[in-house]
């Protein structure tokens, strides 16, 4: 994509309303813009990073055994009043009528409907266990949106739900979610860690977030210092098998938030020199509920005997648009954002040094050419602007690589390729620089697979 051609509209200076650094550079990067409180239209190159997100989500859920759907935005109140929380949600739900004076509303969560349609399709355990789960907007009537993305009224979210006929099997589902969700944040280049929290108004009696490590995180989390260092399971994960020690091994380990008094029984359980203490972001939620919404619905199964078993649940959320914001928030400098090569817009940005030079816009057009036909995404700055003007955009921006094209270097048959995370700037040939690039992509590839 050339630069010329594309619609970034940058900011020089840090917006007013910005409160947090990833709100500024969402905003100067040219990522979003607010269309009004807590809502956000998302630009190209916010909404490219947003489906970079969305896809490992998804790739991650399909690996687990989940299988995708779609369900509507808006909701019929019917639903709620059969589970019991239409009155009891709050004032965070958005109520709506139709033109017939039906009640509806804008769906802050998926509960009710998933129950519906799993009560209205299957009828026998033979088709247990299942897992359903949806990539959808919600909306949330918050009272003070805040921070950009991170806390909207309107969000991106992936929501699961699993039905199992019994709470062993039911136990077996919310692992492969716990698992899936580990292997997810780690393929973005985030440390998470899992949390035994709170229901809040989805219920149920079992439920873990999973906070990811950042310096200007909302939350300062304690934990025990070998739950740092612990890796999220491979690719090579066998989902079918036993998932309770990868489950245990993340568990074992006491964990708390400060908005929990957990945090008094994890200074009493946790001896002070294998304490460690940060700031961390909630990015998912895991819950196990039982029959809260299978038992008031009637979802109910055949069971091998014949007699009528009402199905267990769990549900499961990411926050797939709260995660571009966390993201940046874990990964950033003074210049801008520093993507992880795995949801990056662009796999590099190739910078023309001197526009109207001969030799440079030719150079930089071949290279272009070859980068795009090896399949590669390349954003070409081949804007008629000061060299100077052009690096700041890339920093800002944030892609993993800077391919810098100029006169000097292109005099002994070099360019110059800058690694966006570390700083480092090396001089290399056409081919060089090619290969390093290629390998990198390779890299990421193997890292998904």
């Amino acid at each position: 994509m050339r630069f010329s051609r594309y619609f970034l509209p940058l900011l020089r200076d840090d917006p007013k309303e910005a409160e947090i650094t990833s709100h500024r550079l969402m905003l100067r990067a040219g990522l979003i813009r607010q269309a009004s409180a807590g809502i956000y239209s998302w630009l190209p190159l916010g909404f490219k990073v947003l489906h970079k997100i969305e896809q490992i989500v998804r790739e991650e859920q399909d690996r687990a055994g989940a299988l995708e759907l779609l369900m509507p935005t808006i909701q019929s109140a019917e639903l709620w009043k059969e589970s019991g929380r239409y009155e009891a949600y709050g004032k965070e739900m958005l109520r709506i009528s139709d033109r017939h004076e039906r009640e509806m509303l804008y769906g802050p969560t998926n509960e009710e409907l998933i129950t519906a349609i799993f009560r209205d399709a299957v009828k026998s355990y033979k088709d247990l266990p299942r897992i359903l789960y949806h990539i959808q907007w919600k909306f949330r009537d918050e009272i003070r949106p805040r921070f950009g993305v991170m806390r909207g009224r309107e969000f991106l979210m992936k929501d699961s739900y699993s039905f199992d006929l019994t709470v062993d099997d039911a136990r077996k589902s919310y692992n492969k979610m716990f698992v899936s969700y580990l292997r997810t944040f780690a393929r973005m280049g985030l440390k998470s860690i899992p949390m035994v929290a709170e229901t809040g108004p989805i219920g149920g009696n079992l439920s873990h977030e999973f906070i990811i490590l950042a310096d200007t995180g909302e939350s300062e989390v304690h934990c025990h210092r070998d739950l740092i260092a612990l890796e999220p399971p491979g690719a090579d994960i066998d989902y079918d098998g036993d998932l309770s020690p990868i489950v245990e091994a993340f568990t074992s380990k006491y964990a708390a938030t400060e908005e929990k008094h957990e945090a008094e029984r994890f200074l009493k359980e946790v001896r002070e020199e294998d304490r460690v203490t940060a700031r961390g972001i909630e990015v998912g939620h895991i819950f196990f509920f039982g029959t809260k919404y299978s038992e008031s619905m009637g979802a109910r199964v055949q069971g091998p005997d014949g007699e009528l078993i009402t199905v267990q649940m769990g549900s499961y959320g990411i926050g797939v648009s709260r995660l571009v914001g966390a993201i940046i928030e874990a990964s950033h400098d003074e210049a801008g954002i520093i993507w992880p090569k795995s949801v990056a817009p662009f796999d590099l940005g190739l910078i023309n040094v001197k526009v109207g030079d001969p030799a440079t816009d030719k150079a930089c057009e071949d290279l272009y050419a070859r980068l795009e036909a090896a399949g590669l995404s390349v954003l070409f700055d081949d804007r008629d602007e000061r060299a100077g003007a052009k690096f700041a955009a890339m920093d800002l921006i944030g892609l993993p690589f800077q391919l810098v094209v100029g006169p000097k270097g292109l005099a002994s048959g070099e360019v110059e390729l800058k690694e966006r995370a570390t700083g480092a700037r090396h001089s290399l040939t056409f081919d060089s620089a090619f290969n390093r690039l290629l390998a990198s992509q390779a890299e990421t590839k193997r890292q998904a697979s």
